[in-house]
């Protein structure tokens, strides 16, 4: 791992991401990363080129939004490039990848563009995969030949880059995924009308992957041993989802929820919460749960924020989880089981002792989390890249 030292002059960037108001968790991590990244860097604040799909083409920016790149018009990347390598208004792009964002196969249209650019390039990957395509291990690879330094989350994905995409170990650098300095709040219930109840609360924009189901299914088992337990699905259904199929997912999670009498302790917050709404929901929890189904997942901000939180967490295996935990900040559920989500669940809150234990541990880890902390190591980074040019 590189030494960043604390270098000061101004840079001048490019980020290249999805960006707010797309209903996205890119696009709000990419807010609120340049938001932090703009207090460091008041004479250059961020410029961003954001990447649009059918759905987000109607949305209007705000003003730092320099460009808009449409998905699979090779047009717009190009237009980028050339501002890039013939203004000298930019001295360095950073780029959030996520392979469903870019356009052509598994987002390939991005490395024409990538390897045209003359200044340096930062990547941050919120995907690494254990198992990719042939065609997802090229991009990668790629990108990381061409990349000053690619960012990851987790130490585990830092590995994979090297062992399995076969990245420079000195481009690899592990910056934890950004989360609001969240206070330890006291009256949370309170602000919600949720005196006198056990909360427990998944928040993230809804799909099948998120394994809401089985949380469900293992309601009525929880509910004999916690009766005033609250459950709250936080969030909307995603929109490449609601686009495909409608709501077909959350008619289906109602529906278990009648099917299995659990009445207002299942309760749905059909919205994309603001950020002081949604910290008004994660600091009303008891108890935070991840049932995610796909175990190669290397980022969550929803499970970041919990952390951040001081929650006591309980998750499936996922990568990103897996990582977390190991300081004891949580508790592993086997994937796709209720029947272990139901104890896991039952024990975190019967055993007030580790449960405390648990919530100190992730508030600390939370601590060093925050966006101001972030914020400060992707600026030293892009210092550092430059310096090296």
């Amino acid at each position: 791992m590189t030494n960043l030292k604390n270098l000061t002059k101004p840079v001048r960037a490019l980020y290249i991401s999805t960006y707010i108001p797309r209903k996205c968790g890119i696009a709000t991590f990419t807010k609120d990363l340049t938001n932090a990244i703009n207090l460091l860097n008041p004479l250059a604040l961020a410029q961003i080129a954001a990447m649009d799909n059918g759905i987000s083409e109607g949305l209007r920016y705000p003003h730092e939004v320099k460009f808009r790149i449409r998905q699979e018009v090779k047009e717009d990347y190009d237009e980028v490039v050339k501002h890039v390598n013939e203004t000298g208004e930019v001295d360095i792009v950073v780029i959030q990848h996520e392979f469903g964002i870019f356009g052509g196969e598994s987002g390939d249209l991005i490395l024409d563009m990538i390897e045209r650019l003359q200044k340096p390039l930062i990547l941050t990957l919120h995907t690494v995969l254990e198992k990719p395509t042939p065609k997802m291990k090229e991009i990668i690879k790629r990108l990381g030949k061409k990349a000053e330094y690619m960012v990851v989350m987790l130490e585990a994905a830092g590995e994979m880059l090297i062992n399995k995409y076969e990245v420079d170990r000195r481009k690899v650098m592990v910056i934890p995924h950004g989360v609001p300095d969240f206070p330890r709040l006291t009256d949370g219930k309170k602000k919600l009308g949720l005196q006198g109840k056990v909360v427990m609360t998944s928040a993230n924009l809804v799909s099948w992957s998120k394994g809401i189901e089985y949380v469900i299914a293992a309601m009525p088992e929880i509910l004999k041993e916690i009766p005033e337990l609250v459950y709250f699905v936080v969030g909307e259904t995603h929109p490449v989802v609601k686009q495909t199929e409608g709501e077909k997912y959350r008619v289906k999670l109602k529906k278990m929820a009648k099917d299995l009498n659990l009445g207002r302790h299942v309760r749905f917050v059909n919205e994309y919460l603001p950020l002081q709404k949604l910290i008004k929901y994660v600091g009303a929890s008891d108890l935070y749960i991840t049932p995610y189904l796909d175990p190669q997942q290397a980022a969550s901000g929803s499970l970041a924020y919990a952390i951040g939180a001081g929650k006591a967490c309980i998750s499936t295996p996922y990568l990103y989880a897996r990582e977390m935990f190991k300081l004891g900040c949580g508790k592993l559920v086997p994937f796709a089981d209720s029947a272990a989500i139901a104890k896991a669940v039952v024990e975190t809150w019967t055993d007030k002792q580790s449960r405390i234990e648990c919530e100190e541990k992730a508030y600390e880890l939370g601590r060093t989390m925050t966006w101001y902390f972030v914020g400060h190591q992707y600026y030293h980074l892009m210092q550092h890249a430059l310096k090296k040019n």
